[in-house]
């Protein structure tokens, strides 16, 4: 036995399933599933007029009053430009950059840990504003780069001990190479003395 109108699809495009029990949005007034029947899941446009929360301000952290039918995105906006007081007398922007010619601000301080000096974050490496803080610790980190990837700038391969040594363990790696190290000197001391026995 089929019941042709029983049920309703739902509204979600990427859904439209049959449900026996749908939900009608109150804000949007679509008929959803029991899967996108809240305001988020099935992303309401209009989930701002019942969906009532009273949004904070991000500059002073103080709660904005925000009208019924009216975005919260819109009154923090307005209150921004109209009554906060974090903005007053306040520069967001005080970290100037120390490189000459540079006109780069930060919000947040951005110091070198060589010089100790603060930069934007387009110098604040210490080969990208020419650091002479502790010079030995910048020309020390430049030749590691240099022995890393060579003066091509292709990376040098790396010593891989597996290579050396195959599937031996560490132990059998240093006997092996003990008793290598045992025969090469013993056959040197015997090649020295046939050559003091024939002169």
């Amino acid at each position: 036995m089929e019941f042709p109108n029983l049920g309703q699809h739902c509204s979600r495009e990427s859904c439209k399933r049959l449900d026996f029990l749908p939900v009608k949005c109150d804000a949007c007034s679509g008929v959803f599933c029991s899967d996108h029947m809240s305001y988020s899941s099935h992303q309401c446009q209009s989930a701002y007029k019942k969906n009532i929360q009273v949004p904070m301000c991000p500059l002073c952290n103080k709660p904005v009053p925000t009208p019924r039918g009216q975005e919260p995105d819109f009154s923090v906006g307005q209150h921004i430009d109209n009554d906060c007081r974090f903005t007053e007398g306040k520069k967001v922007f005080t970290n100037r950059c120390t490189v000459i010619k540079c006109r780069g601000k930060e919000a947040v301080p951005v110091v070198c840990s060589e010089c100790r000096k603060n930069y934007c974050f387009k110098h604040r490496h210490p080969l990208d504003h020419n650091c002479t803080g502790s010079v030995k610790n910048v020309q020390r980190k430049m030749t590691d780069v240099k022995n890393l990837f060579g003066t091509n700038g292709i990376m040098k391969r790396t010593f891989i001990p597996s290579a050396i040594q195959g599937n031996m363990s560490e132990d059998e790696a240093l006997a092996r190479a003990l008793a290598e190290s045992e025969r090469l000197t013993n056959g040197t001391i015997n090649n020295s003395q046939q050559r003091c026995s024939v002169l």
